[in-house]
């Protein structure tokens, strides 16, 4: 049965179904002590099962973003996946992770509470080869930070695993309008440019004097006018910071009004800087209205599209071998 579980260390109060081990609300304070929730989605879990979210909160996989034509060769065999956002499979087609019921195999409470999701996920399943055991766990380890740890173990078939949280965050609160005041900064010197239809080039080109350029905090709508599109959708390479515990920061985001801050941690090689362009009309918390921009997604992940990409780092994973996908949000106040 899908539900929805609460973790709170007496700071930080994180909500997360076992539907898409997705999150539903995270509260969190400001500097005058003021709590928002600043993720953006739904106040039970019916619109998530009726797919009327835009990939709130949840986890995507198998493989997050976008694969060519659905189609990609692992050892010789053509493998061909759902298309569900035309000409390409996105999320890991029709009925990806986000879309199932994940199994509760663990939860603590106290001061360091934790929550454990595991999916087995089916050979042949979306397409996808051999059969995967997926473990996703949430934690609230200090009163300023929040982890998810995911993993992937590949039982019979070598496949591509590459998962991405999709939260949708707004530091505001969530239905307080655009994201695009919110300030930003990308620890990333290049950047996967991108064909009209959002899949990668094979191109790795520098963001600096572009619109992509975000090593110096910028507000994220500064320069959007220049992007072709509804905004940016596009993957960062995290090739700027030295790891600190084996992860890099990837970013920075801060919002003007509330001082909030969001310093987003990770082992992941890419992230998706997404600024909701498709986001329109929503009924969301509180009967709150989303509308496009109404969030920015910071998903860290393998390269879009690198199963077919020989000059992207590999994301397939044999048996024997360990996907492993780290991610450590911590929340200050300026």
């Amino acid at each position: 049965m899908a539900e929805i579980f609460e973790l709170s260390n007496g700071v930080i109060t994180l909500k997360v179904s076992n539907w898409g081990a997705t999150i539903t609300s995270l509260l969190v304070p400001d500097s005058k002590g003021n709590v928002a929730d600043v993720v953006l989605g739904f106040d039970n879990i019916d619109p998530y099962m009726r797919g009327e979210a835009p990939y709130f909160g949840c986890i995507v996989g198998r493989v997050a973003n976008r694969i060519k034509n659905g189609k990609f060769t692992l050892d010789g065999v053509e493998y061909s996946l759902p298309i569900n956002q035309p000409p390409h499979s996105l999320h890991g087609g029709f009925k990806g992770y986000d879309k199932v019921l994940w199994e509760v195999t663990g939860q603590t409470k106290g001061e360091k509470p934790s929550i454990t999701f595991k999916y087995h996920s089916k050979d042949g399943e979306e397409g996808y080869p051999g059969d995967v055991i997926i473990t996703a766990e949430y934690s609230l380890p200090s009163s300023k930070s929040l982890i998810l740890e995911m993993s992937g173990l590949p039982q019979s078939k070598p496949t591509p695993i590459s998962l991405a949280q999709h939260t949708y965050w707004n530091l505001a609160g969530h239905g307080s309008g655009s994201v695009l005041n919110h300030s930003i900064q990308i620890l990333a010197r290049h950047v996967t440019p991108v064909d009209p239809t959002l899949i990668p080039t094979g191109e790795v080109v520098p963001v600096e004097g572009t619109p992509f350029d975000f090593l110096s905090e910028t507000l994220i709508g500064a320069r959007m006018d220049q992007v072709q599109g509804e905004g940016y959708d596009h993957n960062y390479v995290l090739d700027c910071d030295e790891p600190r515990d084996d992860l890099k920061k990837a970013v920075r985001l801060k919002d003007p009004l509330t001082g909030r801050v969001l310093e987003l941690w990770t082992d992941a090689k890419g992230m998706q800087f997404y600024t909701g362009n498709y986001v329109s009309g929503i009924k969301g918390k509180e009967g709150k209205a989303y509308e496009k921009h109404g969030g920015v997604c910071l998903e860290t992940q393998g390269f879009p599209n690198a199963v077919n990409e020989g000059k992207f780092p590999s994301v397939v994973v044999r048996p024997g071998e360990k996907y492993k996908h780290t991610m450590l949000f911590e929340f200050s106040n300026e």
